[in-house]
């Protein structure tokens, strides 16, 4: 009698904090996979919606049995909440397994509408940071240089060039911007 109580007990509770939670996370997010780049990212992120989703769905199930008239006792003698959460769990992995979740190939994940005017906004503000820290770098150097330097004359060059391809950026960004 011990042994079935542990099988139970260990049910229970994979029941109350992780299994409904898993088959809604699985469903939710099908093209997620735990092996590959972001395998581990992925599994975390899964384990962590299962734990919360689960708790929220064992909270709302269990008030929405008590506030039924089918005369729940929220004892842990009284499986309702605990077929709720099992048939919340079936149906979950059945949309899952609808959804490609469990198939070897993902299924490609949801297309994002790109909005105008902000492709490549953090490639060209990355860009524009390097360009300024060249400025700043070039122009600390010319402070620096003798006046009668040999060199001068080539960092005064590379400051030009740097200004030149900092103002041609910002020109394209304000042109995107507009255009958008």
């Amino acid at each position: 009698m011990e042994v079935l109580d542990g099988v139970e007990a260990v049910v229970g509770l994979a029941l109350l904090f992780v299994l409904p939670g898993f088959a809604v996370a699985r469903a939710t997010f099908p093209e997620w996979r735990f092996r590959g780049p972001g395998g581990p990212l992925h599994l975390v992120e899964t384990l962590t919606l299962s734990l919360v989703v689960s708790v929220g769905l064992t909270i709302v199930l269990g008030f929405a049995l008590l506030s039924s008239s089918a005369g729940f006792g929220a004892t842990w003698s009284d499986p309702s909440l605990f077929v709720a959460l099992a048939a919340v769990t079936a149906i979950g992995l059945g949309v899952a397994l609808a959804r490609g979740a469990f198939s070897e190939i993902p299924p490609a994940g949801p297309e994002l509408p790109s909005e105008r005017g902000n492709e490549g906004a953090f490639e060209t503000i990355r860009a524009l940071d390097g360009l300024v820290a060249s400025e700043r770098r070039l122009r600390h150097r010319l402070r620096v240089l003798p006046r009668d330097d040999p060199a001068r004359p080539t960092v005064d060059r590379e400051l030009a060039d740097v200004v030149g391809r900092k103002a041609a950026a910002l020109a394209a960004r304000e042109e995107e911007e507009r255009a958008g």
